[in-house]
């Protein structure tokens, strides 16, 4: 017997500008598949979810579109990641928040907009020039695959001191490419843990996030009368737990 199963196309936030044309990514569109027991073995799965690695995996298995997983910015990720949340166990996300329970419609959460004239047609690289320090840097878009070295990075350095915890430079060593002209990696680092100033890092920072294609992850709350980030925590899989 032969059984087909629903999918549906997942818009990406990127639109797709970002990938070289001869990536599949680049059409701005991924086709994945509704959840079934398998991916549901992948959720339970006590290694993965030790590891880390569990919504990656089950990402991985939904995923019907020939592309590479590590070539998806995390924005572009973040969206599949809700779209396979939706396919999986409804639109409904119940969580609480300050003491209150919450229902958002995870449908309802739109991509953030940007404005494509901020982008050459794939590339990821971005001009931008540091306030207070006046220095010329380039930066790009971290991808799944930056994220993984990232870790494999962090956690050898763990291993070198158990007291060092040097996340947001080694992220910054990653997003920078070129600085001052200087694409080489040794000159990156030494700037980024000698001269890149607190001032400088939090603009960029908040240019990036201003910026980088992505879902936006904010739900009004009516008691604040304000938007906040939606919390994602074990229940967004785990709706049972």
């Amino acid at each position: 017997m032969e059984f087909q199963l629903p999918t549906e196309i997942v818009t990406l936030p990127s639109q797709g500008l970002i990938y070289s044309s001869d990536n599949p990514l680049s059409s701005g569109k991924v086709e994945i598949k509704y959840m079934t027991a398998k991916e549901e073995d992948i959720l339970t799965n006590a290694n993965y979810i030790n590891d880390g690695t569990v919504l990656d995996k089950l990402m991985k298995s939904l995923i019907v579109s020939d592309i590479n997983y590590n070539d998806l910015l995390i924005g572009d990720k973040n969206a599949i990641m809700i779209a396979s949340r939706i396919l999986g166990y409804g639109k409904d996300y119940k969580f609480t928040y300050q003491g209150e329970e919450q229902v958002v419609d995870l449908t309802t959460l739109e991509n953030k907009e940007i404005n494509p004239s901020n982008y050459t047609a794939g590339k990821n690289s971005f001009d931008f020039t540091l306030p207070t320090s006046g220095v010329d840097i380039q930066f790009k878009f971290l991808t799944h695959g930056d994220e993984v070295r990232i870790a494999q990075e962090l956690k050898g350095l763990k291993k070198l001191n158990s007291d060092n915890s040097p996340d947001l430079t080694t992220r910054l060593k990653y997003m920078i490419v070129s600085v001052n002209g200087s694409t080489e990696k040794k000159d990156i680092r030494q700037f980024v843990e000698n001269y890149l100033l607190a001032q400088d890092a939090r603009a960029l920072r908040n240019y990036i996030s201003e910026v980088q294609p992505d879902v936006d992850l904010t739900f009004f709350h009516e008691r604040t009368e304000s938007k906040v980030r939606l919390p994602i925590g074990l229940n967004f899989f785990w709706p049972d737990l």
